[in-house]
């Protein structure tokens, strides 16, 4: 799906780009996964464990700009990608009235309102779109995206107990959220 670009001004007075990923990003898109997943335990994986190839990647990026249902989002801040959001568009007679939303930043780009920027987009996106509810999965103890999500409108709906296992034993809910677009 395309979207079409945007200009945000971030809380420490720097100028960001919202747009869709280009073929072209996939090295460098390749590397923001692999450095955002290694700065935070709660996104789904580690580092090590993203095995895709820059072709790969390509191929992902231009499924998605070719997708009907699927919406991708990258946040420039400087010539480099500082985030990127993904809205998923079900599809069937029973659920496409539903949406799911994922988010990932880097940390030095936390607290800039780029998170924020990325979910007005991706709702704005979905009321266009006719969806109904955006729907999200978050790891618990993850405080700084609970707060950003209940900020955006999300309320819990239900958990998952010891749905996933930290490096260091620690097992934690995956909590499920939704918002529900009026």
């Amino acid at each position: 799906m395309i979207y079409k670009t945007r200009s945000i001004t971030l809380k420490d007075g720097r100028g960001a780009i919202l747009r869709a990923p280009r073929e072209s990003d996939a090295e460098e898109m390749l590397e923001y996964l692999r450095t955002a997943s290694g700065e935070t335990d709660f996104l789904a994986s580690y580092p090590e464990e993203l095995k895709f190839t820059a072709e790969g990647e390509r191929a992902y990026l231009k499924n998605n700009l070719d997708s009907p249902n699927t919406m991708m989002l990258v946040c420039e801040v400087d010539g480099k990608i500082a985030g990127n959001s993904q809205i998923v568009f079900m599809s069937s007679l029973k659920t496409r009235h539903r949406a799911a939303v994922m988010i990932g930043l880097l940390r030095e780009y936390w607290g800039l309102g780029i998170g924020s920027a990325l979910f007005r987009e991706m709702e704005r996106e979905a009321r266009e779109h006719g969806t109904a509810q955006l729907e999200l999965e978050m790891i618990e103890g993850n405080d700084r995206a609970l707060a950003l999500y209940r900020s955006a409108g999300f309320e819990t709906m239900a958990e998952h107990p010891d749905a996933f296992r930290l490096r260091d034993g620690t097992s934690c809910a995956a909590v499920f959220m939704r918002k529900v677009l009026k």
